[in-house]
């Protein structure tokens, strides 16, 4: 007998590893926040939490091998070239959305926020999410492009 179809959040449920996240702009320009090669990942957990890493492949290393004592350029570039965020999450099956309740961000303004993304691509070994609404470069759309975990 056949196993009945997965719903979308049974089906994002695991480990998600960034590709790549890249920016539209409304004139058409296209960005790479992260660069070409990021870094990331994405949980989805089977009770509706999340977390987020974004991370720029690049980042200056610290002298003295402490993070409390980056020079003013490599804090702004650590802070610019990084996005982590963790809360909650809710699919709805009908919009194909999802939306992210944010608990606390690297992006404090995100916190105690709710962000809601189209789910524009999910198979069993890729997801990709858009935020039409992306503040960065807006009015912009933010395309997030990840593969299973393996």
């Amino acid at each position: 007998m056949a196993q009945p179809a997965k719903s979308m959040k049974e089906q994002l449920v695991g480990t998600w590893n960034l590709r790549i996240a890249e920016i539209t702009a409304a004139n058409g320009t296209n960005t790479l926040p992260f660069g070409p090669s990021p870094k990331g990942q994405i949980v989805f957990t089977a009770d509706g939490h999340f977390s987020q890493v974004h991370v720029s492949s690049g980042l200056p290393r610290i002298a003295g091998n402490n993070r409390l004592n980056g020079t003013d350029a490599d804090n702004r570039a650590i802070v610019q070239g990084t996005l982590a965020f963790f809360g909650t999450y809710a699919v709805d099956e009908d919009k194909k959305t999802l939306t992210f309740n944010i608990v606390a961000s690297t992006y404090p303004n995100a916190e105690g926020t709710s962000q809601t993304r189209a789910i524009d691509k999910l198979t069993a070994d890729e997801f990709v999410n858009t935020n039409r609404g992306a503040a960065r470069d807006g009015p912009a759309a933010a395309a997030n492009y990840y593969v299973r975990a393996k």
